[in-house]
Formats: C-alpha cells, structure tokens, sequence
C-alpha cells in the first residue's frame, strides 16, 4: 500500500474519532443541561405556592386593618364589612373592609402582592389585566401546610370601585375577588380566584361557628349582620406555561 493510501485512511481516522468525541462531548453537554434543567424544575416545585381556601374546621383569624377595625375570618369563609375606620378619612367616612381565610396547599410560603374585586360571582375564563390589580399596603405571607389571610379595604370613597364594592357589602351580595401572589423569591407568580357567598345568620359571642372569640380586640366584627362562605374556583399561572 503506498504512502498516500496510508496518509489518507489516518487522516480518516482521525476525522472519525474527532467526529465521535464531539458526539460523545454533544451528548454529555445535553444531559448535563438536561439534568440541570431537571434539578432547577424541583427546586421551583418545592418553593411553588398554591391558595385556596381555608376549612371549615380551621380556626378563626383575626385579622386588624392597621387602624382601630378587627375582624373575625371563620374556617371555609370571608368577611366584608362597611364601617368607621380610624377616623381618619373623617368621622362619618365609610370604609369597605374585605378579608378572606387562606390555606397554602402548595410546598412554598406564598407572598400576596395584589387584589382584584368584582361584585357578584364572576365566571370569567380569564383573569383581570395584572395592571388592574391593587398593590398589597402590607406584606402578607402565608406558611406552607398552614393557614393565613388576605385583606383589602377602600378607605378612598373617590377611588375606583368603592361605590360598586360598599353596595355590595351593604346588600349583602356575593363578591369575587382575585389574588396576585408569588414564592418568596417573587416568582412563580400566580392568580387564583376566590367567590364569598352570603349566608345571613345572626352572629353572637357565643357562635362558636362564627369563631367568636372574647379576646377580639376592638371592633372586632361580631354582631348581626351577613356572613360569607369563600370558595375557591379557578387558578392561572403568571411566570409558567398555563396547565388549561
């Protein structure tokens, strides 16, 4: 065989093992990407936050609004209620206060950023504009496995949706609100829908459904008036690939 077949099948061969150590180099690139990839996806499962409401078993919260209001939040239901405030706004300024039981079923603490209320039980498919949504005044966290609360309330009666929302409360209708929430890290950003159903009944001190509780603290809610249940009825992923 002469020297330039020789010369030829090296130069082959040397092709050829080039050719197969970037296979081999393109496959552990790939899996090693595909592993970090995998490794990143639990790490977010197990930071993940998931809201829905509280049972009715749970027991009762008690929630102040930063001002001389308390409220008592029964397992499985929501509170909305129209009333003096502080005073800040002025004695006779009526402020619409609106909470709501939460149990964090996913595996991360859930960090609440905004609100969305609508009067009556809203079936939208989709959720509101995220530039709709009111910003939290007060973070708000809830613990994986536990339970927790939200709360919103229009002190501002020129600000938009007072009027809709006072009617509603006062009339005792039902009423929808949308939460905007995240990890702790301020990922994984969802929404989820939650309806407040009314069901007048007569609250007293000693309406261990209403989760009365002697040490309420001032204005702490109880008396006759209407009652909500809250359900849960629709969640949207913000920063992920919707599952509808």
């Amino acid at each position: 065989m002469s020297a330039v077949a020789w010369s030829t099948i090296a130069s082959l061969a040397t092709a050829l093992g080039t050719l197969v150590l970037a296979v081999a180099t393109f496959s552990a690139v790939r899996s090693s990407n595909l592993m970090a990839k995998v490794a990143q996806q639990q790490l977010l499962v197990q930071l993940r936050p998931i809201l829905t409401t509280t049972r009715r078993e749970d027991p009762v919260i008690k929630a102040n609004f930063g001002d001389k209001k308390w409220v008592h939040i029964p397992g499985g239901g929501a509170v909305g209620e129209v009333g003096p405030g502080d005073g800040s706004l002025g004695p006779d300024t009526p402020v619409v206060y609106l909470a709501l039981g939460l149990r964090n079923a996913g595996s991360g603490v859930a960090v609440l950023h905004g609100w969305r209320f609508f009067p009556g039980w809203r079936r939208d498919v989709e959720h509101a504009p995220l530039e709709e949504f009111q910003r939290q005044n007060r973070d708000l966290y809830i613990p994986t496995g536990d339970t927790g609360f939200w709360q919103g309330a229009y002190r501002d009666t020129e600000a938009v949706g007072y009027d809709e929302a006072r009617k509603t409360i006062e009339a005792g209708e039902p009423w929808t609100v949308e939460l905007l929430y995240g990890d702790h890290e301020g990922v994984q950003r969802a929404v989820s829908r939650f309806t407040a159903l009314p069901r007048a009944s007569i609250v007293s001190d000693t309406d261990t459904d209403a989760g009365a509780d002697t040490d309420a603290g001032p204005d702490s809610g109880t008396g006759t008036g209407t009652r909500w249940i809250a359900t849960a009825s629709r969640h949207w992923n913000i920063d992920r690939p919707d599952p509808r």
